[in-house]
């Protein structure tokens, strides 16, 4: 007897567990573009207004600052954020915490995707982002207050 096939993801698109996959800025930004996603920043508030952000991204917490406890309101915020039917990218520093929001997301129903790289990347050999990938690096849209 054959095992089951599992379905076929999406071009761009890696496997993950508990939400529906891992895919690159690129993609991501495409997606938002065309109105097939909606991109949540899920930074805290702080990171987004110093280091920069996504214009048309929904910024909402998924830890909030100081003490970085998971947002109460993450679950409510994010329903308003995305319409049903409507896939959901999450963007973060580093692609850790868009991870925990992703299956968070997916728990509630939503078609969501981690975003490789996150906003400011992989640290380098000298312990710093913004060297080695992300969002801001390979030059998509973002702005700075």
């Amino acid at each position: 007897m054959n095992a089951p096939v599992p379905p076929r993801l999406p071009d761009g698109v890696r496997p993950a567990e508990g939400y529906a996959g891992d895919i690159a800025p690129e993609l991501a930004d495409q997606w938002r573009r065309a109105g097939d996603a909606v991109l949540v920043d899920v930074r805290t508030d702080a990171e987004r207004e110093w280091v920069g952000f996504v214009p048309g991204a929904f910024g909402l917490a998924w830890k909030q600052w100081p003490g970085m406890a998971v947002n109460p309101a993450f679950d409510q915020e994010l329903r308003r954020a995305v319409p049903p039917g409507q896939k959901a990218v999450f963007l973060c520093r580093s692609g850790v915490r868009s991870i925990a929001a992703a299956r968070r997301a997916a728990e509630l129903g939503i078609e969501a995707y981690n975003i490789l790289e996150g906003f400011e990347g992989d640290v380098d050999e000298n312990g710093q982002r913004g060297r080695k990938g992300g969002w801001r690096l390979r030059g998509l849209p973002w702005r700075q207050n």
